[in-house]
Protein backbone atom coordinates (compact mmCIF):
# COMPACT_ATOMS: atom_id res chain seq x y z
CA UNK A 1 0.00 0.00 0.00
CA UNK A 2 2.21 2.36 0.69
CA UNK A 3 4.56 1.73 -2.29
CA UNK A 4 1.35 2.14 -4.26
CA UNK A 5 1.17 5.72 -3.13
CA UNK A 6 4.64 6.82 -3.35
CA UNK A 7 4.43 5.56 -7.20
CA UNK A 8 1.08 7.26 -7.45
CA UNK A 9 2.82 10.54 -5.95
CA UNK A 10 5.68 10.10 -8.12
CA UNK A 11 3.16 9.70 -11.25
CA UNK A 12 1.37 12.65 -9.99
CA UNK A 13 4.65 15.13 -9.88
CA UNK A 14 6.34 13.53 -12.97
CA UNK A 15 3.00 14.52 -14.78
CA UNK A 16 3.10 17.87 -13.29
CA UNK A 17 6.47 18.68 -14.30
CA UNK A 18 6.12 17.04 -18.10
CA UNK A 19 3.38 19.58 -18.10
CA UNK A 20 5.68 22.46 -16.96
CA UNK A 21 8.29 21.98 -19.72
CA UNK A 22 5.32 21.37 -22.36
CA UNK A 23 3.76 24.52 -21.32
CA UNK A 24 7.08 26.64 -20.94
CA UNK A 25 7.71 24.85 -24.41
CA UNK A 26 4.68 26.09 -26.47
CA UNK A 27 5.19 29.79 -24.32
CA UNK A 28 8.72 29.73 -26.07
CA UNK A 29 8.12 28.98 -29.47
CA UNK A 30 5.02 31.37 -29.20
CA UNK A 31 7.19 34.15 -28.11
CA UNK A 32 9.43 33.37 -31.08
CA UNK A 33 6.88 33.47 -33.78
CA UNK A 34 5.88 36.90 -32.00
CA UNK A 35 9.10 37.79 -32.51
CA UNK A 36 9.99 36.50 -36.35
CA UNK A 37 6.51 38.22 -36.69
CA UNK A 38 7.53 41.88 -35.17
CA UNK A 39 11.28 41.54 -36.86
CA UNK A 40 9.70 41.80 -40.26
CA UNK A 41 6.46 44.09 -39.70
CA UNK A 42 7.06 47.83 -39.20
CA UNK A 43 4.35 49.30 -36.47
CA UNK A 44 3.09 52.54 -37.63
CA UNK A 45 1.33 54.15 -34.13
CA UNK A 46 -0.71 57.19 -36.27
CA UNK A 47 -2.85 57.24 -39.42
CA UNK A 48 -1.46 60.31 -40.89
CA UNK A 49 -0.11 60.19 -44.27
CA UNK A 50 3.02 62.39 -44.30
CA UNK A 51 4.21 63.67 -47.77
CA UNK A 52 7.83 64.91 -47.62
CA UNK A 53 6.80 67.12 -50.97
CA UNK A 54 10.06 68.39 -53.11
CA UNK A 55 8.69 71.63 -55.63
CA UNK A 56 11.69 73.06 -58.52
CA UNK A 57 11.00 75.44 -61.33
CA UNK A 58 11.78 74.92 -65.29
CA UNK A 59 15.44 75.05 -64.73
CA UNK A 60 15.63 72.23 -61.54
CA UNK A 61 15.80 75.05 -58.97
CA UNK A 62 14.04 74.49 -55.59
CA UNK A 63 10.54 76.95 -55.23
CA UNK A 64 10.57 78.53 -51.75
CA UNK A 65 7.55 80.55 -50.35
CA UNK A 66 4.78 78.31 -50.98
CA UNK A 67 1.77 78.65 -49.27
CA UNK A 68 -0.22 75.93 -47.58
CA UNK A 69 -3.33 77.29 -49.20
CA UNK A 70 -1.44 76.91 -52.60
CA UNK A 71 -1.21 72.71 -52.40
CA UNK A 72 -3.95 70.06 -52.89
CA UNK A 73 -3.37 66.66 -51.70
CA UNK A 74 -5.43 63.98 -53.61
CA UNK A 75 -5.99 60.26 -52.92
CA UNK A 76 -7.51 58.56 -55.25
CA UNK A 77 -8.75 61.23 -56.74
CA UNK A 78 -10.55 62.70 -53.72
CA UNK A 79 -9.19 65.69 -52.16
CA UNK A 80 -7.67 65.45 -48.88
CA UNK A 81 -7.78 67.88 -45.75
CA UNK A 82 -4.21 69.50 -45.43
CA UNK A 83 -3.48 69.29 -41.45
CA UNK A 84 0.34 69.44 -41.71
CA UNK A 85 2.22 72.01 -43.42
CA UNK A 86 6.18 72.56 -42.31
CA UNK A 87 8.67 74.20 -44.82
CA UNK A 88 12.00 73.90 -45.15
CA UNK A 89 13.30 74.11 -41.57
CA UNK A 90 12.34 71.04 -40.58
CA UNK A 91 14.99 68.99 -39.79
CA UNK A 92 15.64 65.36 -41.41
CA UNK A 93 16.89 61.45 -39.79
CA UNK A 94 18.90 59.81 -42.77
CA UNK A 95 20.08 56.61 -42.85
CA UNK A 96 23.17 55.93 -45.51
CA UNK A 97 23.86 52.94 -46.85
CA UNK A 98 27.24 51.47 -48.03
CA UNK A 99 27.57 48.34 -49.98
CA UNK A 100 30.58 46.30 -49.06
CA UNK A 101 29.53 43.51 -50.76
CA UNK A 102 32.40 41.87 -53.27
CA UNK A 103 31.35 43.36 -56.33
CA UNK A 104 32.21 47.20 -54.67
CA UNK A 105 35.59 46.40 -54.27
CA UNK A 106 36.79 48.59 -56.79
CA UNK A 107 34.25 51.40 -55.30
CA UNK A 108 35.00 51.36 -52.10
CA UNK A 109 36.94 54.77 -51.41
CA UNK A 110 34.54 56.66 -53.35
CA UNK A 111 31.45 55.31 -51.32
CA UNK A 112 33.37 56.20 -48.10
CA UNK A 113 33.82 59.86 -49.59
CA UNK A 114 30.65 60.11 -50.69
CA UNK A 115 29.16 59.59 -46.48
CA UNK A 116 31.99 62.09 -45.51
CA UNK A 117 30.54 64.41 -47.86
CA UNK A 118 27.00 63.65 -46.54
CA UNK A 119 27.69 64.58 -43.12
CA UNK A 120 29.20 67.81 -44.15
CA UNK A 121 26.31 69.11 -45.11
CA UNK A 122 24.24 68.51 -42.23
CA UNK A 123 22.57 71.10 -40.50
CA UNK A 124 22.68 71.36 -36.32
CA UNK A 125 18.88 69.63 -36.16
CA UNK A 126 19.60 67.17 -38.65
CA UNK A 127 20.99 63.84 -37.51
CA UNK A 128 22.37 60.57 -39.75
CA UNK A 129 23.21 57.26 -39.21
CA UNK A 130 25.69 54.91 -41.01
CA UNK A 131 24.87 51.19 -41.81
CA UNK A 132 26.83 48.97 -44.03
CA UNK A 133 25.61 45.83 -45.87
CA UNK A 134 27.10 42.90 -47.84
CA UNK A 135 26.01 39.03 -46.77
CA UNK A 136 24.57 40.89 -43.46
CA UNK A 137 23.46 44.34 -42.38
CA UNK A 138 25.41 45.83 -40.18
CA UNK A 139 25.41 49.35 -38.39
CA UNK A 140 28.62 51.78 -38.95
CA UNK A 141 27.08 54.61 -36.54
CA UNK A 142 24.66 55.24 -34.63
CA UNK A 143 21.88 58.31 -34.92
CA UNK A 144 23.89 61.43 -34.66
CA UNK A 145 24.03 65.19 -35.79
CA UNK A 146 27.80 65.27 -35.56
CA UNK A 147 29.74 65.91 -38.49
CA UNK A 148 32.77 63.45 -37.88
CA UNK A 149 32.62 60.24 -39.12
CA UNK A 150 33.43 56.86 -36.92
CA UNK A 151 37.26 55.46 -37.78
CA UNK A 152 35.02 51.90 -38.39
CA UNK A 153 34.45 53.37 -42.13
CA UNK A 154 38.11 52.60 -42.83
CA UNK A 155 38.21 49.22 -41.56
CA UNK A 156 35.43 48.28 -43.96
CA UNK A 157 35.96 45.68 -46.50
CA UNK A 158 34.34 44.67 -49.44
CA UNK A 159 33.52 41.07 -49.90
CA UNK A 160 30.40 38.89 -49.59
CA UNK A 161 27.29 38.95 -51.09
CA UNK A 162 24.86 41.65 -51.60
CA UNK A 163 21.90 42.22 -49.02
CA UNK A 164 20.18 45.39 -50.32
CA UNK A 165 16.62 44.83 -49.53
CA UNK A 166 16.88 43.41 -46.61
CA UNK A 167 19.25 46.46 -45.79
CA UNK A 168 16.64 49.19 -46.75
CA UNK A 169 13.72 47.39 -44.69
CA UNK A 170 16.40 47.94 -41.81
CA UNK A 171 17.10 50.95 -42.52
CA UNK A 172 13.23 51.93 -42.64
CA UNK A 173 12.88 49.67 -39.62
CA UNK A 174 15.26 52.33 -37.90
CA UNK A 175 13.40 55.36 -39.36
CA UNK A 176 10.29 54.17 -38.34
CA UNK A 177 11.39 55.03 -34.52
CA UNK A 178 12.30 58.44 -35.27
CA UNK A 179 10.20 61.23 -34.36
CA UNK A 180 11.54 63.70 -37.25
CA UNK A 181 8.84 63.75 -40.18
CA UNK A 182 11.40 63.83 -42.91
CA UNK A 183 12.68 60.74 -43.00
CA UNK A 184 15.81 59.38 -45.84
CA UNK A 185 17.46 56.27 -46.86
CA UNK A 186 20.94 57.12 -49.05
CA UNK A 187 21.81 53.73 -50.59
CA UNK A 188 25.18 53.29 -52.23
CA UNK A 189 25.09 50.25 -54.37
CA UNK A 190 25.76 48.72 -57.03
CA UNK A 191 21.84 47.13 -57.38
CA UNK A 192 23.24 43.80 -57.32
CA UNK A 193 20.85 41.83 -54.96
CA UNK A 194 21.93 38.23 -54.21
CA UNK A 195 21.48 37.86 -50.84
CA UNK A 196 18.22 39.33 -49.25
CA UNK A 197 15.23 37.29 -47.58
CA UNK A 198 12.94 40.51 -48.48
CA UNK A 199 11.22 40.98 -51.87
CA UNK A 200 11.82 44.09 -53.35
CA UNK A 201 8.02 45.36 -53.11
CA UNK A 202 7.93 44.26 -49.99
CA UNK A 203 10.58 46.44 -48.99
CA UNK A 204 9.70 49.04 -50.87
CA UNK A 205 5.72 48.60 -48.84
CA UNK A 206 7.71 49.22 -45.27
CA UNK A 207 9.74 52.27 -46.57
CA UNK A 208 6.61 54.12 -47.83
CA UNK A 209 5.24 53.04 -44.63
CA UNK A 210 7.68 54.43 -42.50
CA UNK A 211 6.86 57.91 -44.29
CA UNK A 212 10.60 57.33 -46.34
CA UNK A 213 11.68 58.86 -48.97
CA UNK A 214 14.78 56.83 -50.83
CA UNK A 215 17.89 58.54 -52.74
CA UNK A 216 19.87 55.91 -54.60
CA UNK A 217 23.11 56.56 -56.18
CA UNK A 218 25.02 54.06 -59.07
CA UNK A 219 28.17 52.99 -57.98
CA UNK A 220 28.65 50.35 -60.27
CA UNK A 221 31.29 50.45 -62.62
CA UNK A 222 31.47 52.90 -65.56
CA UNK A 223 32.63 49.30 -67.83
CA UNK A 224 29.73 47.47 -66.55
CA UNK A 225 27.23 46.90 -69.16
CA UNK A 226 24.57 44.68 -70.62
CA UNK A 227 21.24 42.80 -69.34
CA UNK A 228 22.56 42.60 -65.60
CA UNK A 229 23.59 46.82 -65.39
CA UNK A 230 20.15 47.28 -66.76
CA UNK A 231 18.55 45.34 -64.41
CA UNK A 232 20.10 46.43 -61.42
CA UNK A 233 19.85 49.88 -62.70
CA UNK A 234 16.29 49.69 -62.39
CA UNK A 235 16.22 47.91 -59.34
CA UNK A 236 17.55 51.17 -57.51
CA UNK A 237 15.35 53.56 -60.10
CA UNK A 238 12.38 52.03 -58.80
CA UNK A 239 13.24 52.76 -55.02
CA UNK A 240 13.80 56.18 -55.40
CA UNK A 241 11.17 57.04 -58.20
CA UNK A 242 7.92 55.39 -56.23
CA UNK A 243 9.29 56.69 -53.09
CA UNK A 244 9.55 60.98 -54.52
CA UNK A 245 13.77 60.01 -53.85
CA UNK A 246 16.34 60.72 -56.89
CA UNK A 247 18.54 57.61 -59.05
CA UNK A 248 21.60 59.11 -59.61
CA UNK A 249 23.50 57.09 -62.69
CA UNK A 250 26.98 55.89 -62.15
CA UNK A 251 29.04 58.89 -60.84
CA UNK A 252 32.69 60.35 -60.69
CA UNK A 253 34.20 61.97 -57.95
CA UNK A 254 33.30 65.54 -58.56
CA UNK A 255 29.71 64.65 -60.23
CA UNK A 256 29.63 62.62 -56.35
CA UNK A 257 30.47 65.48 -54.55
CA UNK A 258 28.01 67.38 -56.59
CA UNK A 259 25.50 64.67 -56.18
CA UNK A 260 25.26 64.61 -52.33
CA UNK A 261 25.45 67.99 -51.95
CA UNK A 262 22.07 68.56 -54.01
CA UNK A 263 20.44 65.99 -52.03
CA UNK A 264 21.46 67.38 -48.65
CA UNK A 265 20.01 70.93 -49.99
CA UNK A 266 16.95 69.31 -51.16
CA UNK A 267 15.93 67.48 -47.86
CA UNK A 268 16.54 70.73 -46.56
CA UNK A 269 14.57 72.84 -48.64
CA UNK A 270 11.60 70.24 -48.72
CA UNK A 271 7.77 70.97 -48.05
CA UNK A 272 6.32 68.66 -45.52
CA UNK A 273 2.49 67.79 -45.71
CA UNK A 274 0.02 65.70 -43.89
CA UNK A 275 -3.03 64.02 -43.79
CA UNK A 276 -6.15 62.25 -41.86
CA UNK A 277 -7.16 59.89 -45.20
CA UNK A 278 -11.32 60.03 -45.72
CA UNK A 279 -10.86 56.51 -46.93
CA UNK A 280 -10.28 54.69 -43.75
CA UNK A 281 -10.96 51.06 -44.78
CA UNK A 282 -8.39 48.66 -43.67
CA UNK A 283 -7.72 46.46 -46.67
CA UNK A 284 -4.29 46.80 -47.35
CA UNK A 285 -5.08 48.00 -50.94
CA UNK A 286 -2.72 50.26 -52.73
CA UNK A 287 -4.09 54.35 -52.46
CA UNK A 288 -2.68 56.29 -55.53
CA UNK A 289 -1.09 60.12 -54.26
CA UNK A 290 -1.40 63.37 -56.38
CA UNK A 291 -0.17 66.91 -55.26
CA UNK A 292 -1.05 69.60 -57.43
CA UNK A 293 0.04 73.24 -57.00
CA UNK A 294 -1.45 76.37 -57.52
CA UNK A 295 1.49 77.69 -59.82
CA UNK A 296 2.25 77.19 -63.26
CA UNK A 297 5.15 75.40 -64.35
CA UNK A 298 6.44 73.66 -61.13
CA UNK A 299 7.78 70.46 -61.36
CA UNK A 300 6.15 68.43 -57.95
CA UNK A 301 8.54 65.24 -56.76
CA UNK A 302 6.55 62.76 -53.51
CA UNK A 303 5.84 59.18 -53.21
CA UNK A 304 3.69 58.00 -55.54
CA UNK A 305 1.62 56.26 -52.70
CA UNK A 306 0.76 53.63 -50.15
CA UNK A 307 -0.41 50.59 -48.96
CA UNK A 308 -3.55 51.18 -46.64
CA UNK A 309 -2.90 49.14 -43.39
CA UNK A 310 -4.78 45.63 -43.18
CA UNK A 311 -7.04 44.26 -41.00
CA UNK A 312 -5.74 40.91 -39.33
Amino acid sequence: MIRENFNLKNSIVVSYFSFLIFSSLILFCFNLFVFAQDDDIIKIESALVVLNTTVTDAKGLPVFGLKQAQFKVFEDGQEQKVEVFETEKTPFAAVILLDTSGSMEARMSMARSAAINFLDGLRSDDVTAIYNFDTRVSLVQDFSNSRDITEKIFDLKADGYTALNDAIFKAAQELAKRPEKRKTIIVLSDGADNKSGRSADKVLKAALASNVTIYTIDMSSIDTGGRDRMQNQGALKNFAEKSGGIFIPTPGGAAMRVAFKNIVEELGTQYTLGYQPTNTRKDGKWRAIEIKVARPNLNIRTRKGYNAPKEK
